[in-house]
């Protein structure tokens, strides 16, 4: 719904909910296809006056709406527990224009296009597919890359289990079928559409489908070489350092990549010992080769 909901039906904001459903009563009459068949535009502003019906004859939505805690289309504007911002949910016809009365929007066109069952396209046309709901959901680097499952609430109260694939990026929109606001008059489901946020890892970096990582080595295991254990997102492994590493220095993990498809690049960084070494101090004044200059980058 592209319009606010009081201004597809004409009513003030301050309408009451009999103003609200005589209102809609009237353009369903003036503009249902089964009135005017063939004509788009009555029919686009038909299914806006529907949906803002659906929205301002429910309490809730209503007042929620007024509140400014759901937009024009359903969409939340707050956050609720692990899903963020903008999750909505279609209103839908089941409470009624006044607080505990019964409503079916059936009686509307009943009233049009004749009860007891005759209504025929006119009731046919009333089911609608329901309202797709949209929420950003934030997740941890490795389920991003990895997969995984994880479970929200919504702001009905009602769960949902995501199921994360293998390889999913920032800004990627999964969607759920059926998940989303219930139909009208028996009309199917929307959908949940999921937005993902990845966090970022404090070691791990992401380059396509390649996984970048440093890791510190110490001085003697650059300088002979050996196996030592590097992280990767689905666990340790063994790298083999060639003898004389310098920081810097960078070898690959073929197949460590993002959900197998990419290498895991690890980047050496050699560290020498936090607290002063005596002896190495020692040994450095004795070594030959002690005024050795490696090549610098001029500025």
């Amino acid at each position: 719904m592209s319009l606010d909901p009081y201004a597809a039906l004409g009513v003030a904001r301050s309408a009451t909910a009999e103003e609200i459903r005589r209102a809609y009563r009237k353009l369903a009459k003036e503009l249902h296809p089964d009135v005017r068949p063939g004509d788009k535009q009555a029919e686009e502003r038909f299914k806006r006056a529907t949906a803002a019906f659906n929205l301002l004859s429910e309490p809730t939505t209503k007042a929620r709406f007024d509140r400014g805690e759901i937009d024009a289309d359903g969409n939340e504007r707050m956050a609720y527990g692990g899903a963020r911002a903008r999750q909505g949910q279609r209103a839908y016809a089941g409470a009624g224009p006044g607080a505990g009365e019964p409503f079916d929007i059936g009686d509307i066109f009943s009233d049009l296009f004749g009860g007891g069952g005759g209504m025929g396209g006119a009731r046919g046309y009333a089911r609608m597919r329901g309202r797709d709901i949209r929420f950003s959901l934030e997740i941890e680097f490795l389920d991003a890359v990895n997969g995984a499952r994880r479970r929200v609430s919504l702001a009905e109260g009602r769960t949902l289990d995501v199921a994360i694939p293998p390889g999913v990026e920032s800004g990627q929109v999964l969607r759920l079928k059926g998940q989303g606001g219930p139909g009208l008059q028996g009309g199917p489901a929307g959908d949940a559409l999921v937005e993902l946020n990845v966090r970022p890892h404090p070691s791990f970096r992401r380059e396509g489908q390649d996984i970048h990582v440093d890791l510190a080595v110490s001085l003697v295991e650059a300088v002979e070489g050996g196996k030592v254990q590097a992280p990767t997102p689905t666990g340790p492994v063994t790298l083999t350092i060639p003898p004389g590493s310098n920081s810097g220095k960078v070898l690959r993990l073929k197949g460590k990549g993002v959900a197998g498809q990419g290498d895991q690049f690890v980047r050496l960084q050699v560290m020498l010992p936090e607290i002063p070494d005596e002896e190495l101090k020692k040994f450095l004044k004795k070594w030959p080769k002690r005024d050795y200059t490696p090549p610098r980058q001029s500025g």
